[in-house]
């Protein structure tokens, strides 16, 4: 299956004074990959900024932008229409074995996706049970199996958690949103010693929708393993990925791939609204 989406992430401030000065970053563009087409993209803000773009380190294409008159209101808004397509488990991702896994060409290249971080973090009991759940699989069916067992032990609430929450804090409540289930996932496959990585983007809420409907979406995260070959899974759905998956970046966990982040002067606190519109064209 393949579709055209269009998505336009908007996010409003609206500070409690004048901000006479702001550094941000913009995670909004959409990847181009072997299972997705950029046809549009554009990064806007209101009041108009000076822009410029690059890639960072682990591939996402971030656009930073700085204001120097003083507002008490700012409006990010991201619009990009991407075609995808669902993705295959590649051929040898699922032929890879645990000494391929192993072996010190993998341990050093991708290391980065194998060491505990702030929000992954290491945790015997958690190994344990990916040990448990996990043995005589392959690597592949490893990856399957554990998103399985995230899917099915977790309470997906919102507002239970936040950005800051950990994969060992939310594990402790059982409940969470997208971002827990991923971190709570990438967990288990690097004690396994499978390379893994964060995954932010959107997922279409629909799965039939009508061409030009124009839905309510959100943001959403979900994991890619290497067993071979880079390939994904939701924990969240329990579902492999799909033509309505749109990725936007990668990396250790959630703090390498926010939206937005930046440093500001003056205004003080600040009231945040995000909407995301999704809408299928072909």
């Amino acid at each position: 299956m393949t579709a055209r989406l269009r998505i336009v992430h908007a996010t409003g401030f609206a500070y409690n004074g004048p901000v006479t000065s702001s550094f941000n970053e913009a995670r909004l563009t959409p990847r181009n990959d072997n299972r997705q087409n950029v046809i549009v993209d554009r990064v806007e803000t209101a009041p108009a900024s000076r822009q410029y773009r690059y890639t960072d380190y682990f591939g996402t294409v971030v656009t930073a932008f700085d204001l120097h008159a003083p507002h008490e209101e700012l409006e990010v808004s991201g619009t990009s229409v991407v075609e995808t397509e669902n993705e295959e488990l590649p051929e040898v991702a699922a032929g890879t074995d645990w000494d391929d896994l192993r072996s010190d060409f993998v341990l050093d290249r991708y290391d980065e996706m194998l060491t505990p971080t702030t929000y992954v973090p290491k945790n015997r009991a958690l190994a344990a049970t990916a040990k448990r759940i996990t043995k005589g699989l392959s690597p592949a069916d490893a990856v399957t199996a554990v998103a399985k067992w995230v899917h099915a032990e977790m309470d997906y609430v919102p507002g239970t958690t936040g950005v800051h929450t950990t994969a060992v804090e939310a594990w402790k409540e059982r409940k969470g949103v997208c971002q827990d289930y991923a971190h709570l996932t990438l967990l288990m496959l690097r004690s396994l010693g499978i390379p893994a990585r964060y995954v932010s983007g959107y997922l279409h809420p629909k799965a039939v929708a009508e061409i030009g409907e124009a839905v309510e979406g959100e943001s959403h995260a979900w994991v890619e393993a290497w067993t071979g070959a880079w390939w994904g899974i939701d924990p969240t759905n329990n579902k492999s990925i799909t033509e309505l998956h749109i990725g936007v970046g990668v990396g250790r966990d959630y703090s390498d791939v926010p939206p937005l982040k930046g440093i500001y002067t003056g205004g003080g606190a600040s009231d945040l609204d995000v909407v995301v519109e999704i809408t299928r064209l072909a």
